[in-house]
């Protein structure tokens, strides 16, 4: 069988060290070389051709993300980031998402031994994930070009008549998920039907992750809170750590996020985030697979697709791993298999056109 070569690169001699450690001790991995600054990396990638490398963010001479920028510019390959759980390293983790970066591990500040090792399970199963990921030549103009909101008139929009207040847009990510979100988002209309949001990721890195969609954006994005109204033209993602689903409260939708013990391995996770819309939304709502792996979500989507909700689901070929868009179409989940930049136009077409059949 052939092994998973990994790249380690970090400027701290331990962590280099404790990485090379927990790869090696895989039977389908190997730690293919270490350097501690991404000038001696650049040189290690072209003799040793590595098919992932672990990246630190804040390293000498030229730190991770403009690395990153490089890398993925010149030689684009799937790269795990190692961040450190801080504000700044949560906002930075967020930019080299964007650059293209597969997947991150947040490493603690104090106790780095203990801290990583209990990370192993964690780092392996990402390096894995990364190895199998379809990863994208990043454009010279990079990634904040594309991530300006859209203009009116570039998505088919309906008028603020038309959308029934009604409809809740349900949205399930992993891996890869953060970009895909953005790509959604960015094409939705002030006007839109409320969103509710999943995507797995750990505690202290959503609050940075909906502040950062929330300045690209028509829509307001924002931390999903217990007990909030869910409003039109709002998006709630799901704090990391917690379990996020919707509920009703007389007429209106309410969030819901509290303590859970993890669902198919997740919290949150998007298996509970859409047996709710099942459970409460029923035909009014709309399902969104994106990007990710495993299989968490696929049957609640398919639950929902019974209660009458119409589901949308990334394709193949525009995910960075097609896991649990595979599983949800298994499933029978999936109303529609889109690439990932017609699913918001195709959403917003079919809103219009619900409304002027039940306008009178």
């Amino acid at each position: 069988m052939k092994k998973i070569r990994v790249l380690v690169v970090d400027d701290s001699a331990l962590v280099r060290s404790l990485l090379t450690e927990i790869i090696n001790k895989e039977s389908d991995m190997e730690c293919v070389g270490a350097a501690n600054d991404p000038l001696i990396a650049r040189e290690m990638i072209r003799e040793l051709n590595p098919d992932v490398v672990t990246l630190d963010i804040e390293m000498p001479k030229m730190d991770g993300i403009d690395f990153l920028g490089r890398l993925m510019r010149l030689r684009p390959m799937p790269v795990v980031m190692i961040s450190t759980l801080t504000e700044r390293g949560a906002e930075v983790t967020m930019r080299a998402l964007e650059l293209g970066a597969v997947d991150f591990v947040a490493k603690p500040r104090i106790g780095l031994t203990d801290g990583i090792s209990e990370l192993a399970g964690q780092i392996v199963d990402k390096v894995r994930v990364a190895a199998t990921a379809h990863v994208r030549r990043l454009s010279q103009t990079g990634p904040a070009d594309a991530a300006k909101p859209v203009l009116p008139g570039r998505v088919e929009q309906p008028t603020s008549r038309g959308i029934s207040t009604e409809k809740l847009i349900c949205i399930g990510a992993s891996t890869g998920g953060t970009e895909a979100i953005k790509e959604i988002l960015v094409q939705m209309p002030a006007n839109a039907p409320g969103i509710v949001i999943t995507q797995h990721m750990p505690p202290g890195f959503t609050t940075s992750f909906a502040a950062r969609l929330d300045g690209l954006c028509q829509i307001t994005v924002q931390e999903a809170v217990n007990g909030g109204r869910i409003l039109p033209g709002h998006a709630y993602i799901a704090p990391g750590g917690k379990q996020f689903w919707v509920d009703k409260s007389g007429a209106n939708y309410v969030c819901v996020v509290a303590d859970g013990e993890p669902v198919n391995r997740h919290k949150p996770s998007v298996e509970v985030l859409f047996n709710s819309a099942a459970r409460v939304v029923g035909r009014n709502a709309f399902g969104i697979m994106l990007t990710g792996m495993g299989n968490d979500g696929a049957k609640a989507m398919r639950e929902m697709r019974d209660a009458g909700s119409y589901n949308y689901v990334q394709d193949e070929a525009s995910c960075i791993v097609f896991g649990m868009p595979r599983e949800a179409i298994l499933h029978g989940a999936a109303d529609e298999v889109l690439p990932l930049t017609s699913i918001a136009p195709a959403l917003m077409a079919r809103l219009g056109a619900l409304s002027d059949r039940f306008r009178v």
